[in-house]
């Protein structure tokens, strides 16, 4: 399952993309394309066609308080992994327009970002508030919410033994699979997830998290899975906690990877020996 961006593409290019990533890296196990099903649901955040001489769009613009608080989140840890961002300070924190432009120009000098809408010059406000703003409708829209989860659920069979999701689909993903613990789902992975941050995230799931006998929020583990790995890149600004047994118990099986440039990339992340490792095992469980 894919993450936020994917709006223009559809299940096959996805598939395209994704299995010549998956099957390079299962020297141990043999998989035939038919094996591969993408849970795609980039078209549900498509803007709709217009008839010419309609009216205008309106011009993009970061003003919900939940697009606000992750761009910020994005700008102080894009800060911490990049020396040419500049930090954010007290004084720029401060919620006003000001400061959201604050953001937008720091983060135009973030290779991390630079690198993720390399094929997009001269667009990058456009591109980076259309990714927040899929993030938030995702998170605060429970019709949307239902209709990206009915993508997993038509993709899962009772063949489907490993479930991979990317960025804002292991959020989807894992609500999915918490919704039902009858599928033969045994191995979860997760790349560049997000799952980890709080308010924004964690706080949000459905199932929502619960205490545990010390008083710390525990994530519900995600149905009949057996084996969860999850993995980040060190300089992956959307992974903003980068350990997830933090969140969800020291099952989760936390691996720090290297993407290079494009830290966040699905396909850097898919050509893991880390990823094929955990597929592998997952299918010879089955």
């Amino acid at each position: 399952m894919h993450g936020v961006g994917n709006q223009y593409r559809n299940s096959g290019v996805m598939h395209a993309d994704w299995f010549p990533a998956i099957s390079g890296g299962l020297s141990r196990a043999e998989v035939a394309p038919d094996d591969l099903s993408c849970a795609f649901y980039g078209d549900l955040f498509r803007p709709a066609g217009r008839m010419l001489g309609a009216a205008e769009p309106a011009e993009t613009q970061v003003e919900d308080p939940f697009d606000v608080e992750l761009l910020f989140a994005w700008w102080a840890e894009a800060a911490l992994v990049d020396s040419a961002v500049v930090p954010p300070d007290a004084r720029t924190l401060a919620r006003t327009p000001r400061s959201v432009q604050a953001a937008l120009n720091a983060l135009a000098n973030s290779r991390f970002f630079a690198a993720a809408y390399r094929r997009a010059p001269g667009v990058f406000d456009r591109l980076l508030v259309s990714d927040l703003q899929q993030v938030r409708r995702y998170m605060t829209e429970p019709s949307l919410r239902q209709e990206v989860r009915a993508r997993v659920e038509n993709a899962v069979t009772s063949e489907t033994r490993v479930v991979v999701a990317h960025s804002l689909g292991s959020v989807a993903a894992y609500e999915a699979l918490c919704a039902h613990p009858e599928w033969k789902v045994n191995t979860f992975i997760t790349l560049g997830s997000p799952l980890g941050i709080r308010q924004l995230f964690f706080d949000r799931l459905d199932p929502s998290p619960r205490h545990s006998d010390s008083g710390e929020l525990v994530g519900v583990w995600p149905g009949a899975v057996e084996h969860w790995t999850n993995l980040a890149d060190d300089g992956d600004v959307v992974a903003l906690v980068k350990d997830l047994r933090s969140r969800f118990g020291p099952k989760v099986v936390s691996i720090i990877v290297h993407n290079g440039a494009h830290a966040h990339d699905s396909s850097r992340y898919l050509s893991t020996v880390e990823v094929g490792a955990a597929i592998a095992a997952g299918l010879a469980a089955a």
